[in-house]
């Protein structure tokens, strides 16, 4: 319809520009309406009281307009229009027929693959078509670029998809043929990321087209994804974790699903879930037992449901490196008391924490359990760097903060700040508050805006509550359902007492509640991250209750200090951090190492020497360098390729001349196979923008007919400029007759003929 009025089809006017080939001068085109306008208008208004006044109002300017339009478009057409517009050479210019091969093209969607209703577009006279006027080249991609010469040998079979590295290999082929335009047929299933800025502007800058064909449907009717699972990729042995499961799911609302999760062919954890909105992102937390030292291989799925086309994007894999580490935690107390006996006896069962401990058992006298040697602490709380340094965690009982020298009192804010520890407050006749600790030189530390009034502590008893972050958190988790876990924590004896401690700051995370009978509701476990560290309140000091008035075989009182303490060291970093932002590479290549490099005193080390050794899966090694961030003191980093599937280590190592500042273990699995399992749906968006950001147009593939004349017009390879007359348009006959005519009909309406 649009070329029988128009004469040309759509992209003759998308890409053409107006020209006007008569002999006058363009500039005298407006002049001539202005003043044919104007002229019209005269008798016009000369007339208006004629006719009884029947042409009056808007009547009057109706015609007018009417009359104006017309001789406007007589005008236009006297200067001759036409459209100037570039088209390729015939049989002079390439045309780069891009199909992907990956494997989401061969999903079978009703008895046909992706794969074969490309082959049948393309083989019902759109090759032919395409060869009539250009020199075709047939080329397959996945995850790399390659020539065919036929379309039998596509065997949708590679491991990813990738069309922005592809495309630019096309591109940069422009330089030395001449390429016309790109016909690039997928599903827009892209692994990489979609298509990067760098290579649209290569197209722009050699004014390739890019027309798209998309293949494949745009939603499946039933079908559940795991998009995404985040999990801490360093553990303590025998810690609780978390996998945040991201899922999403068609046809399935309101169904049951059972997620899992195993390492090593062992089940850790299984969690049956209710699905809920159809087409939204939904999180659950699944909590597990990270068990003894080593690296983990995670496997967290979803077990197949009834009906679900694509089962294959239910698994995902991460990896999470159980250290056998045992971070140092120093425990000051300031009086004997059950608390403190307790608390040492739950580390004490625990492997992976170890408690070094001084109590004072008289104003000047102290007693140290714990230690390295005779001589760590002999002199009571370090007061030098390197001493406070040594430890992970602090955590400060009954003492006032009078006891501690205003060096210390700094050094603790810089162990947090610098250091990245964890310092955990305790309450007590001389904690706290009633300790002086909400004066100005520690309450920027603080989690808690305490209060002024003394005593805040009281022991009086008070239940505990979760609150809702509480409920979610794994400091708090004694039972894996969340549910069970609240109602676990509502049935604990009464603490023997509990301290006021004000509110919370913006930044603070409370956790539990103190329910005392005549107080209404106070926070009592408050967390905030500070700096490079973390700070926590436990505003009672009378959980040894749970021990003590549960059976003996109760493990509550154990369970939480363990995870509360290990919370306060479990990213406690060293001098070295290493990491590197995918743990599992699924069908790709690259891999990057960042380390963070600190000096003894914990300040950026710029001036370091920084490797990286990787062993892999069959024999491979390399020593990479790895080179600072000059905007960044103390970061480094490098790529590297792991061109085998398997399992890597890389060991960062770094020095400052031939003292060794620290070294730190990064893992890391490359998985072949994976990739194109996940968003099998047609990408649309993604083929749409990217033929509307090159000047290409997006297919359907029963929509072909018109390609190789839309190819046509391009700016790209050998081409030649044609101008393509407009006034012989059926529309301007039309619109002409229409126009005339509505004059005619309104003033035979209004009786002004």
């Amino acid at each position: 319809m649009f070329e029988l009025l128009f004469k040309y089809p759509a992209s003759v006017f998308s890409k053409g520009k107006l020209v006007f080939l008569g002999a006058w001068p363009v500039w005298l085109l407006p002049a001539l309406i202005v003043l044919g306008v104007l002229a019209l208008a005269v008798p016009a208004w000369r007339n208006r009281d004629q006719a009884g006044g029947r042409a009056r109002g808007y009547r009057l300017a109706s015609l007018w307009l009417l009359q104006a339009a017309m001789l406007t478009l007589l005008l236009l057409l006297i200067w001759q229009p036409a459209l100037s517009v570039a088209t390729l050479k015939p049989q002079q210019n390439i045309v780069a027929v891009v199909i992907d091969d990956s494997k989401s093209m061969a999903l079978d969607e009703k008895g046909t693959t992706r794969k074969d209703q490309i082959v049948k577009a393309l083989q019902d006279g759109v090759l032919e078509s395409l060869g009539k006027k250009f020199l075709v080249r047939l080329y397959r991609f996945s995850g790399k670029l390659e020539r065919m010469e036929k379309l039998e040998e596509l065997t949708a079979g590679g491991n990813a998809t990738r069309i922005g590295d592809n495309l630019a290999q096309v591109a940069a082929e422009s330089s030395t043929l001449p390429i016309g335009a790109v016909v690039l047929a997928s599903d827009g299933a892209d692994n990489s990321g979609g298509v990067d800025l760098d290579t649209i502007n290569l197209l722009r800058r050699q004014r390739i087209p890019v027309h798209t064909i998309g293949v494949g449907r745009e939603r499946f009717e039933k079908d559940v994804e795991v998009t995404g699972v985040q999990v801490a990729p360093r553990a303590l042995a025998d810690s609780r974790l978390s996998a945040q499961v991201t899922l999403k799911q068609r046809g399935y609302t309101q169904s049951k699903a059972r997620i899992t999760v195993k390492a090593e062919g062992a089940t850790l954890a299984v969690q049956d879930v209710t699905l809920r909105s159809e087409g939204a992102l939904q999180t659950e937390a699944v909590v597990f037992n990270a068990g003894s030292a080593g690296v983990k291989n995670l496997q967290i799925f979803i077990d197949k449901l009834a009906g679900e086309e694509n089962p294959n994007n239910n698994t995902v894999t991460r990896l999470v490196n159980v250290e056998a580490r045992k971070p140092r935690i120093l425990y000051i107390e300031g009086e004997p008391k059950w608390e403190f006996k307790f608390i040492r006896r739950a580390i004490e069962e625990d492997r992976s924490l170890q408690l070094a401990t001084i109590l004072r058992t008289t104003q000047n006298k102290i007693y140290t359990q714990g230690v390295s040697n005779p001589a760590e602490l002999a002199q009571g709380f370090p007061s030098k760097v390197d001493d406070l340094f040594a430890f992970q965690g602090i955590v400060i009982g009954g003492v006032e903060a009078g006891y501690f020298t205003s060096s210390q009192i700094e050094l603790i804010k810089q162990f947090v700040d610098r250091r990245g520890g964890g310092v955990l407050f305790l309450a007590g006749r001389a904690g706290l508050s009633d300790g002086g600790w909400g004066k100005p030189t520690m309450s920027d530390l603080l989690p808690v805006t305490m209060p002024d009034r003394k005593p805040a502590f009281h022991r009086d008893p008070a239940t505990v509550e979760l609150t809702p972050m509480g409920a979610l958190s794994l400091i708090c988790r004694l039972e894996d359902g969340t549910e069970k876990n609240v109602e676990r924590w509502k049935k604990l004896p009464y603490l023997a007492d509990y301290q006021e401690v004000g509110a919370p700051k913006p930044g603070a995370v409370v956790l539990a509640d103190a329910l005392p009978t005549s107080k209404g509701r106070l926070p009592m476990l408050v967390v905030q991250n500070y700096g490079r560290g973390r700070v926590g309140v436990m505003a009672t000091q009378g959980t040894w209750r749970w021990q003590m008035t549960q059976p003996l075989a109760d493990k509550t009182h154990e369970m939480f200090w363990q995870q509360l303490l290990r919370w306060l060291v479990q990213e406690t970093p060293g001098r070295v951090i290493a990491t590197t932002p995918k743990p599992v590479l699924a069908d790709e290549e690259k891999v990057t190492f960042r380390a963070d490099i600190r000096d003894r005193n914990y300040l950026p080390m710029a001036d370091a020497k920084v490797n990286a050794n990787v062993l892999g899966p069959q024999g491979v090694s390399a020593q990479v360098e790895m080179l600072p961030d000059p905007l960044n003191p103390g970061s480094y980093s490098a790529d590297w390729r792991a061109e085998k599937p398997g399992a890597y280590v890389a060991e960062i190592l770094a020095r400052r001349g031939e003292e060794e500042a620290g070294r730190d273990v990064v893992n890391f699995r490359r998985e072949d196979g994976v990739a194109e399992n996940f968003a099998a749906e047609q990408n649309r968006e993604l083929l749409s923008k990217l033929s509307a950001e090159t000047g290409g147009k997006y297919y359907k593939t029963s929509d072909l007919k018109k390609l190789a004349e839309d190819i046509s017009y391009s700016e790209a390879g050998i081409t030649v400029r044609e101008t393509r007359d407009l006034w012989d348009m059926p529309f301007v006959f039309l619109l002409l007759l229409a126009m005339r005519a509505g004059e005619w009909l309104l003033r035979r309406r209004w009786g002004v003929i």
